[in-house]
């Protein structure tokens, strides 16, 4: 299928992937013919994909040589800032000519400030200077602790990508924090069309979680609610989507020029062999989406994905009726879901201290 199906449905494609073979051209889906030729309008980052990318180049070495003397934190903020900096101005002209809306690269603040608000604030605040490009999206995780933090940051008028959601009441209390945030840049005399947002729903891990309790149930009722829980969960944070951006607190706001936080559905990589490997992308085709992809999934997609259209909207019911089925058999969203952001938070905090550990290494 062509990547342009997806687009003219409003879901821009991202990838979730970067590093310096892709900048420069020697891996082989590096970034300047995908962005001329695939329909690939962003980047996303997480510290698992440098921790990927710098650990196993040989790209890196010289830069790290050149940075002798300082600290293994200075050294990779200095690889990894550089690195998407690169890529911002590399997808400039998407920027513009979609007026800030796609042309996007993300960078997480240092995941070890997840339960942090104050450093979180600090930490994306400075690699917004640092990175200094009007298209990066600093990633700040939708912890409780990170709530007034993204309130903060937009006030600040810095483009935020919020990131590890799980659960529908924390994607409310993330798009109160967004709209709490654009009042305050308004207050603050920011010019609001210049400020965007993404909230990234992790898409696939819902169904990692739950569908070894729906196998162990063994039932009829359990079998046929395997790998519909991520899928449905997704739906229902587009339904809260659509109506929180209808209101009338949201409509002043957006008569000033501001732009609605679109849900970004992460994670999107299936980790079932069993389930079609573009299930999280043309089950999740609606308006104001982005669809963050792995190389992997990206491939599949443009080899044999098969475009069905608008696949969320008129859905709600069937998704509430998955729910509540899954209830029935004992299984608690709220715990799978709080159970999934402590352990998302744990694997980027280990990620990043495995990368300091292999910078680390280099420098000696």
């Amino acid at each position: 299928m062509q990547i342009s199906d997806l687009a003219n449905a409003g879901c821009s494609v991202w990838l979730d992937d970067l590093s310096r073979a892709k900048l420069t051209g020697t891996d082989a889906h590096s970034l300047p013919p995908r962005i001329r030729n695939s329909g690939v309008v962003g980047v996303t980052t997480n510290p698992a994909i440098f921790k990927a990318a710098i650990s196993s180049a040989t790209e890196y070495a010289s830069d790290i040589a050149a940075l002798k003397g300082k600290s293994v934190e200075e050294v990779i903020t200095k690889l990894t800032t550089d690195d998407v900096r690169i890529a911002c101005d590399l997808f400039t002209d998407i920027y513009r000519s979609s007026k800030g809306v796609d042309g996007r690269v993300s960078i997480e603040v240092d995941p070890r400030s997840a339960h942090d608000t104050s450093a979180t604030v600090n930490e994306g605040k400075s690699l917004w200077q640092i990175i200094d490009r009007p298209n990066v999206l600093i990633k700040v995780p939708a912890t409780l602790a990170g709530l007034p933090a993204i309130t903060e940051l937009i006030g600040a008028g810095i483009s935020v990508n919020v990131t590890l959601i799980f659960s529908i009441e924390r994607y409310m209390q993330v798009i109160e924090a967004y709209i709490a945030g654009i009042e305050l840049a308004a207050k603050n005399g920011h010019n609001l069309t210049q400020i965007h947002s993404v909230a990234s729903f992790f898409i696939s891990r819902l169904d990692t979680a739950i569908d070894p309790i729906l196998k162990a149930d063994g039932g009829v009722l359990a079998h046929s609610l395997l790998g519909a829980a991520a899928i449905a969960n997704a739906h229902l944070a587009y339904e809260k989507f659509e109506k929180e951006f209808a209101t009338n607190r949201w409509q002043e706001l957006s008569s000033q020029g501001a732009n609605a936080q679109r849900p970004l559905w992460a994670s999107t990589g299936v980790k079932d062999p069993a389930y079609d490997d573009t299930r999280y992308v043309m089950e999740l085709v609606a308006p104001n989406t982005v669809n963050t992809m792995p190389q992997s999934t990206l491939d599949a997609v443009i080899d044999h994905g098969v475009f069905k259209g608008n696949t969320i909207s008129g859905k709600y019911e069937e998704a509430r009726i998955v729910f509540n089925q899954l209830a029935e058999l004992g299984i608690s969203i709220d715990k799978v879901t709080a159970d999934l952001e402590t352990d998302g938070v744990k694997k980027f905090a280990d990620a990043w201290n495995e990368l300091l550990a292999s910078v680390k290494g280099a420098m000696s």
